[in-house]
């Protein structure tokens, strides 16, 4: 491993599982000082400690203001610093068609997605500024591409993602702050358990590859996205779709 990441703190949302905590482990190993955040507090702990000395654990909420900004601040004021941050908390919603989607769940999956992002972007983006450099990296999805059946809520959130990622980029494109997104097809994770086994078959027979996407594949784009290496590239959306995506 390098040490890419020396003296390097990041703040990974989603952390205590699935994509984020591959990215941290990654992460920690080449240098970085991690916080991860994750609503589950305890499981956010335990995720920490298995990382070692380089990272720790706060129970969030994105979808709140002050919550993602307290947890923001407080890693900031612990390492004097802030240079990245992973927005990588999601959920899916229900599987079901927009005629019959639960109004309540569709907000849910609206304020932990997209306003989770925004949100977190918000908070840290001042603390970057401070010392004119910053990596913010959002975990967006194909289907904010491509839109997929039964999952309205997700894919509208997703796809909102990727808009914000292009206006925020150039936003602060004179600046050293980056500003990027990836569209992962399906990466299997706790995040299945969410869906229905008939959506996850669609979104199977939808990969050229013709299996589903690794962790490890998603985390090595995100880390270089995250990386000094990653200086020309800004508001852009990269694919690890297997083939799926089509622009």
């Amino acid at each position: 491993m390098s040490d890419r990441f020396k003296q390097r703190v990041a703040l990974i949302t989603g952390g205590a599982g699935g994509i984020a905590l591959e990215i941290a482990t990654r992460m920690v190993a080449e240098g970085a000082s991690v916080c991860l955040v994750d609503v589950n507090g305890e499981r956010t702990e335990k995720a920490a400690a298995s990382l070692g000395t380089g990272a720790f654990g706060l129970a969030a909420d994105v979808s709140d203001e002050a919550s993602i900004a307290v947890a923001a601040r407080m890693t900031h004021d612990r390492f004097g610093r802030l240079d990245i941050l992973i927005n990588s908390a999601g959920i899916t919603g229900p599987n079901t068609l927009l005629e019959t989607y639960p109004a309540d769940a569709w907000r849910q999956v609206m304020e932990v997605n997209l306003t989770g992002a925004f949100l977190a972007c918000k908070a840290v983006i001042p603390m970057m500024r401070e010392r004119n450099y910053g990596r913010i990296v959002n975990i967006a999805s194909v289907a904010g591409k491509e839109g997929n059946p039964t999952a309205s809520a997700y894919s509208a959130s997703k796809a909102g993602m990727i808009g914000m990622t292009k206006s925020l980029g150039k936003e602060l494109a004179a600046t050293e702050i980056r500003v990027n997104a990836v569209t992962p097809a399906a990466v299997k994770t706790e995040i299945f358990d969410q869906m229905t086994e008939q959506h996850i078959a669609f979104m199977l027979s939808k990969i050229p590859i013709g299996r589903f996407g690794q962790v490890s594949e998603v985390s090595s784009l995100v880390c270089w996205l995250a990386s000094e290496e990653c200086s020309f590239s800004t508001g852009a959306v990269f694919d690890v779709s297997g083939g799926r995506a089509t622009y």
